[in-house]
């Protein structure tokens, strides 16, 4: 189906180049080592983006009263300059007239800046690493995202927290730069299970992250707008000090996975040209992946617009669960928390157990498989009236939801050469991290100007689109 150009990583399956019946000692002490360095290199990715994504996403449950907090203490400031856009969104779309909803709408416009700032930098930071090494690039990257967390904590002004927050989109490039080591680390047939390993990364720190958030939510004093401490501030100083930890972990443990013999020579020569890498129409057409041949090209730019409509959809599709499961079953955060708990869990079993075990070569049909059958999940949560048909549909989505992601990654992984690793694989998850900026602000507007039930049937029978043109890939 697909091929790469260039050389691949350090864990040879087979340990040879040719067709070598006999290994010598020395070979065989070679192949072991090789794979160890491998299996240790795809361990310490998964540590730091567990650290990472636990510290990343505690902030989620805090959100509403962090904005309601802000709302009370700087509305005449950048608060309340940005919370009128966000109400006349919210009379545009439809949505109800009530303060909950104007705290969600204005929490996915963060999110979504948070995600637009990762779309333009993800390219960059993938071709730095080209250059001058994953490890460098990795640890700048991460120290960033460390000071992000140290301006939340004295964030008592709301343009702090916007501060803060643009300072960790702009930095958040670990996940494309852990993607592109775990491509480093392993070969072909071992790839499929190194990227599903990074998928329970997200799923399990999607878990014990929001449940750490709950808990500060739980012990955080009431918010007094004379007071000059900020309320929020033990939470930051946890994902701080997780940040913090993260980087000595990577600075103490995590040895180069790009040789300096593999690198791009010069930043001239990885950038191509720097409009291919921060161009929206560019980045489609991977247009800095200049040396793929033309049929490559041309299956890199299927799985990528693929990649970029399923998100789209399904990310639209998430955000909008929180409004579903409020207006027709009156959930709580607590109990929406529980639910995305539920599917938090099948996503772990999913990628951890069924993914990490499919068959080499077997990544394009698991992701297909896995679009299918979000499908009638979607349409199910849709129509759901009653508890029982809600969660039958959330543990197809969620099952589709776990192989679509890194199946898609393995893919696009096998192409480009080893100096082009890190490039393919930051334009990919740039282009993934536009549709999470653009699905959320799509999702409402169906919702809120048709109806709940038009807006998970018109997103699950669009999922057709990418699930035929990944037919297309040959």
């Amino acid at each position: 189906m697909v091929r790469t150009t260039g050389t691949e990583g350090s864990l040879k399956d087979d340990g040879s180049v040719g067709a070598v019946s006999q290994l010598t000692d020395d070979e065989k002490a070679e192949k072991v080592l090789a794979s160890s360095k491998a299996h240790r290199a795809v361990i310490i990715v998964f540590v730091s983006l567990l650290i990472d994504l636990i510290a990343f996403t505690c902030i989620l449950p805090l959100m509403p009263s962090i904005l309601d907090f802000y709302g009370k203490t700087d509305r005449e400031g950048l608060y309340g300059s940005l919370l009128r856009p966000v109400r006349a969104f919210r009379r545009l779309v439809g949505a109800p007239n009530t303060a909950r909803f104007d705290i969600v709408l204005f929490g996915g416009l963060i999110g979504s800046l948070f995600s637009f700032l990762q779309f333009l930098c993800s390219p960059m930071i993938g071709s730095l690493s080209d250059v001058y090494g994953r490890r460098p690039v990795l640890l700048v990257s991460m120290a960033g995202i460390a000071l992000s967390y140290a301006v939340w904590a004295i964030s008592r002004n709301f343009t702090w927290f916007v501060v803060a927050r643009i300072v960790g989109g702009i930095s958040k490039g670990n996940i494309s730069l852990s993607t592109a080591i775990v491509t480093d680390a392993t070969s072909l047939k071992t790839r499929g299970r190194g990227m599903a390993l990074v998928g329970v990364a997200f799923s399990i720190g999607f878990i014990v992250g929001p449940i750490m958030g709950a808990v500060f939510s739980r012990y955080t004093p009431a918010a007094d707008v004379d007071s000059a401490s900020y309320p929020f501030a033990g939470a930051a100083l946890f994902a701080l000090c997780l940040a913090v930890a993260d980087v000595i972990f990577l600075g103490v443990f995590f040895e180069e996975t790009l040789p300096e013999a593999k690198r791009t020579q010069s930043t001239r020569g990885s950038f191509a040209e720097t409009w291919h890498l921060i161009s929206p129409l560019s980045l489609f057409q991977f247009s800095a992946m200049n040396t793929l041949p033309r049929a490559d090209l041309k299956r890199v730019r299927i799985i990528g617009f693929s990649y970029f409509l399923y998100l789209l959809l399904f990310s639209g599709l998430e955000y909008s669960l929180t409004f579903l499961t409020h207006e027709r079953f009156h959930y709580t955060g607590m109990e929406q928390g529980k639910m995305f708990l539920f599917i938090g869990i099948i996503m772990i079993f999913t990628q951890g157990g069924y993914v990490r075990r499919r068959p080499f070569g077997s990544e394009l049909q698991t992701a297909i498989q896995g679009i299918a059958i979000l499908m009638p999940g979607m349409i199910m949560v849709g129509f759901a009236e009653g508890r029982g048909l809600l969660f039958t549909g959330l543990a197809l989505y969620s099952f589709g939801a776990g192989t679509v992601v890194p199946s898609l990654t393995a893919i696009i992984s096998q192409y480009g050469s080893d100096a082009e690793k890190g490039r393919i694989m930051g334009i990919f998850r740039s282009l993934g991290a536009l549709s999470r900026a653009l699905g959320p602000g799509l999702a409402c507007t169906i919702y809120w100007n048709f109806s709940a039930v038009t807006c998970y049937l018109c997103g699950a029978l669009l999922l057709i689109v990418p699930l035929f043109m990944l037919k297309l890939v040959k």
